[in-house]
């Protein structure tokens, strides 16, 4: 079990970096269509559309590394005053356990979807023609990767080796 969570936590870190990358090169791809448009007057072609997957990208392959490290909106605020273990416990349980079945449902649309544009050849309607089955990828992918870290996060749960929500028991009255 300790190998699965820590390959899980390492796929969550490159996942992390990905989208750092992604967005590093949308800010790059960002300036170099200024200066091509502005200053050299010539047309972009596909600048537009890469900056708007690869921030789409990013957003979907960087939610694992996002997740791991605690970083989502999360609404605890019921579960902060619940003062008994098993029931802040219980609570941990239920949230995971919703969220794991949304985020495995989101990838399982996304790969049907993904299929689809694959299969079907689409392309955009951009004189790039990018073949949409590349910026579809990273929703199937992104999703899929938080729902294994959410079993992860369950199996932490589960083992000890967090604590719901970061409540300390000591702390507890």
């Amino acid at each position: 079990m300790n190998s699965f969570i820590q390959l899980v936590q390492r796929v969550s870190q490159a996942c992390g970096v990905i989208a750092a990358g992604l967005l590093a090169a949308a800010t790059l791809v960002v300036c170099e269509m200024v200066v091509m448009r502005y200053f050299l007057g010539a047309s972009t072609i596909w600048q537009t559309e890469f900056v708007t997957y690869a921030i789409v990208g990013a957003t979907f392959i960087g939610a694992p590394y996002v997740l791991l490290h605690k970083g989502h909106v999360s609404v605890d605020l019921a579960a902060l005053y619940v003062r008994r273990r098993p029931l802040r416990f219980a609570l941990a349980v239920i949230g995971i356990v919703l969220s794991f079945t949304f985020c495995a449902t989101v990838a399982w649309a996304g790969w049907r979807h993904w299929h689809e544009a694959w299969a079907g050849g689409w392309r955009t309607e951009t004189v790039w023609a990018l073949p949409l089955w590349i910026p579809l990828l990273a929703m199937p992918i992104g999703m899929g990767l938080v729902a294994l870290q959410y079993v992860a996060d369950f199996l932490c749960l589960l083992t000890g080796r967090e604590i719901p929500f970061g409540v300390d028991p000591e702390d507890e009255e």
